[in-house]
């Protein structure tokens, strides 16, 4: 009987201890239940991250193309810009030389105009002298002819004497 008691007793703490096994058992698969529970809203809530971040992914990804076609066309617009600022300086270039050119031309005019000047002053001058000398001319001719005229009367009379 003390080793039926004995063997009870064994049962009893055997069982017991079985319960705790049992209670701590339960107890582990309730926090594994948890932890299971926790770990499925976290996958959820990552899920629903990792598509707003796909999402969010071919936004950037749509954005660097358009970057990437803007800088595209800012090359070719720098391109252009280089190409006008080339024909721009040759344009500024042949304008400096039209000035130039011009500068020279007036500067040719003035000298021109200011020979006509000289040359309008001696015409006058000269237009001023023919005018002296043929009024002096026909002072001359006056004369000549009033010395003719009265040669001849002087050899008339000569011949009449």
């Amino acid at each position: 009987m003390e080793k039926i008691r004995e063997k009870l007793t064994n049962l009893k703490l055997e069982a017991e201890s079985w319960q705790d096994k049992h209670e701590e058992l339960k107890e582990q698969v309730k926090q594994l239940e948890q932890e299971k529970t926790d770990n499925e809203n976290l996958i959820k809530s990552l899920t629903t991250k990792n598509q707003t971040l796909e999402q969010e992914v071919e936004t950037l990804e749509s954005q660097v193309s358009e970057h990437k076609q803007q800088a595209e066309e800012s090359t070719n617009l720098k391109s252009h810009n280089d190409n006008f600022t080339k024909k721009n300086q040759q344009l500024e270039e042949e304008l400096e030389e039209s000035d130039s050119k011009l500068k020279e031309t007036s500067e040719k005019l003035r000298e021109a105009d200011l020979k006509v000047e000289q040359l309008e002053r001696k015409v006058t001058s000269l237009e001023q002298e023919r005018d002296d000398l043929e009024t002096k001319y026909d002072d001359l001719q006056t004369k000549y002819d009033a010395a003719k005229a009265e040669l001849e009367e002087i050899s008339a009379s000569l011949e009449n004497l």
